[in-house]
């Protein structure tokens, strides 16, 4: 499994944005897809966004489409979510994933490797 270790979070005003980042530690990180979710207090870990081993495609859930944007940096080892215009539902603990295979998907069980969880809260 691969080690991943989230930064960026914090608090922000609604309208706001924050970009946060998934800094993996080896290399293999490259070969595979990978994503984002969110857990609300007291509410399941969902889906954000996933993006495919090249960055070639990406995926969205529906309540961040437009707003969200997933993006990777092989050479660094390191994936990014930029998010703009933040509302207070979209507070949570933001976690990044590295699926087992090349190709994004919005399912919890194609990830079996995860990061500790950062922090964002957005106040209206």
């Amino acid at each position: 499994q691969v080690q991943l270790v989230e930064s960026g979070g914090g608090l922000v005003q609604a309208g706001g944005s924050l970009r946060l980042s998934c800094a993996a530690s080896e290399r293999t990180f490259r070969r595979f897809a990978m994503a984002w979710f969110r857990q609300a207090p007291g509410k399941e870990r969902d889906f954000v966004a996933a993006i495919t081993w090249s960055g070639g495609s990406t995926y969205y859930a529906d309540s961040v489409k437009g707003r969200f944007t997933i993006s990777r940096d092989n050479a660094k080892n390191t994936g990014y979510l930029q998010m703009n215009s933040l509302k207070p539902e979209d507070t949570a603990v933001y976690y990044c994933a590295v699926g087992v295979g090349p190709n994004g998907s919005n399912r919890y069980g194609s990830y079996d490797s995860w990061g500790q969880g950062t922090q964002v809260t957005v106040s209206s």
